[in-house]
Order: C-alpha cells, then sequence, then structure tokens
C-alpha cells in the first residue's frame, strides 16, 4: 500500500529544489526531503500544519523548544518567528515533512458550520501526535499528484477534509481561533498582510491599526500578544529575513539588499543583521554561497 513517505520521497527526488523544498500544484501544500542535518533558519511563520514523516526537527519560538519527530504534528497558529533546525536527516533516512499553510477561508466556513470551539490553550506554537484522520486525509490530497486531471475537481474537496479533521481534532481549539469572525487573530491578520505586502516601505502604526480596526493602543497590544512582537520589530525580522534570501538565493551584496528592503544605511543593517542572524551579513553569504557549492 502507498504511504505518505512513499509518495513524499519519490516526488521529493523529483522536483525539491537546492533547499529540498518540493513545491505542488495545490495551493498552500508543500513538502521538504532533506537529506542532511541542516543550519538554523529563521522564518516568520504563517499560520500552518507541519507532519513530520520521517527524521526530526527543532523549533525555537522566543525561549520555548519543541521537538518533532516522524508521527508528530507542528501546528503554527498565528504570524510568529521561529528558529528551526533539521537534526536527524541523512542519505538512507532523509527528513521528510508536509506543510500545509491554513487556509483562514476554509476554517471560517468550517467554524459556521461545526459550531463554537471547546476549551484549549492559546499557544500559536504546538507540537502534538497527527491524528491518524489528518493522515489519512494528507495522503488522499497527496495521491492527487499521480493524478493530475483529477486536481481540478477533488483537491478543493479534500483540502476542506483536511481543514475539517485538523478542526476535530487535538488541534481543533487551537485553529478556530483563527475562524471567529472579525476576532482578534483575524483582525491582527490584516495589518500583518500589509506589513508583509509593504515591509519595504514606512509604515506608521496608525494605518496598520486602521487596517486592523483598532485604536494604536489597543492594536499595539494584540499585535504582541498574538505575534510575540511588536510591530517595528516584526517589520524589522521581515526586511532582515528577506535580504538574507536575497544574498544567499541571488547573489546581491550586502548593500544592495539593505537598500532592496528598506534600509537607508547599511551600518544600522549590518548591526541589526548581526544581532538576529549572529554574523555579519558579508560572512553570512559567503557561508551561504560555499554550502550550495558544496551541494
Amino acid at each position: 500500500m502507498t504511504t505518505l513517505l512513499d509518495i513524499m520521497d519519490r516526488h521529493g527526488r523529483l522536483h525539491a529544489d537546492a533547499n529540498g523544498i518540493a513545491a505542488t500544484p495545490i495551493p498552500g501544500l508543500m513538502f521538504f526531503r532533506v537529506a542532511a542535518p541542516s543550519g538554523v533558519a529563521h522564518a516568520i511563520a504563517r499560520p500552518l500544519v507541519c507532519l513530520v514523516v520521517q527524521g526530526a526537527k527543532q523549533v525555537t519560538m522566543g525561549t520555548r523548544e519543541y521537538g518533532l519527530r516522524a508521527g508528530d504534528s507542528l501546528l503554527i497558529t498565528a504570524d510568529v518567528p521561529i528558529v528551526s533546525q533539521i537534526m536527524r536527516a541523512s542519505h538512507a533516512a532523509p527528513y521528510v515533512s508536509l506543510v500545509l499553510e491554513l487556509d483562514l477561508a476554509v476554517v471560517a466556513e468550517l467554524v459556521r458550520e461545526m459550531g463554537p470551539a471547546l476549551a484549549g490553550d492559546a499557544d500559536p506554537v504546538r507540537v502534538d501526535p497527527t491524528d491518524g484522520e489528518v493522515a489519512a486525509a494528507a495522503l488522499r490530497l497527496l495521491q492527487l499528484l499521480d493524478r493530475p486531471a483529477a486536481l481540478p475537481v477533488l483537491q478543493a474537496p479534500l483540502l476542506r477534509e483536511m481543514h475539517y479533521w485538523l478542526l476535530a481534532g487535538r488541534h481543533g481549539a487551537a485553529i478556530r481561533r483563527l475562524g471567529w469572525p472579525d476576532g482578534h487573530a483575524q483582525r491582527i491578520g490584516r495589518a500583518v498582510a500589509l506589513l508583509r505586502a509593504e515591509f519595504a516601505r514606512p509604515l506608521p502604526v496608525r494605518r496598520l491599526a486602521e487596517a486592523a480596526g483598532m485604536s494604536s493602543s489597543t492594536f499595539h497590544q494584540h499585535f504582541r500578544s498574538v505575534t510575540s512582537l511588536s510591530p517595528l520589530q516584526f517589520q524589522k525580522q521581515l526586511r532582515l529575513i528577506e535580504a538574507r534570501r536575497l544574498m544567499a538565493a541571488q547573489g546581491a551584496s550586502a548593500s544592495a539588499a539593505a537598500f532592496a528592503v528598506g534600509y537607508e544605511s547599511v551600518p544600522q543593517f549590518t548591526r541589526e543583521y548581526g544581532r538576529l542572524f549572529g554574523v555579519p551579513p558579508v560572512r553570512d553569504a559567503k557561508a551561504a554561497r560555499e554550502r550550495a557549492r558544496a551541494a
């Protein structure tokens, strides 16, 4: 019988890029196939679920560390800064995981049909064993990759089914908060979308608060409670993560990357880059190029 690992390993061999990321034609769905332990990766994650099928990974948010191994699911229910590292992977047994970005419109629709959430903790990051129904729905979804003619007809209902089982399972209470009509998560999400779209520009808190439909003081409080960062810190991390990508993927110089993401001062960029990533941008970019050549 075909398993999740069979499908992901086969498609990963054919389609994964140099970083081990395999995109799919299914909206919001990708998977990872990585054949060696990785360095530390920084990101501001979107709401998502990650099913680890083989290998092990460590994820850190703030001072909290989460260990994932085969059979675990990582749930992220807010746009939060995370640091991750693949801990166990080899050519014989690569790290393999599936990532699905949660579709908030589907979540909201299902919440209306399923009723109010049960009580549960509000942590934006959590790790639990993968529910069997979720794994089964993921397998049916990935089987469509071998039947492209069925994708236009079946991908939407199968994505909806996977969201249903996530809501009905142990992750349900945390995910349902994303579907509350005009709740804090949705309103802060509008400001986050604006920050993601225009991070290279100056964005006054007043404009972000207006996008969220809140006063500036209330917005600042709720933004930090949802994302763990102030709006300025959030924007700064978006800029620095994109600058790192430009240097690693496109060979941009440190100064070109700094100006491209909205910095007006290269020394300021260098200082803040070093504080976040632990190394100066020029040295970090050189190391990234050496890793790419070695791969």
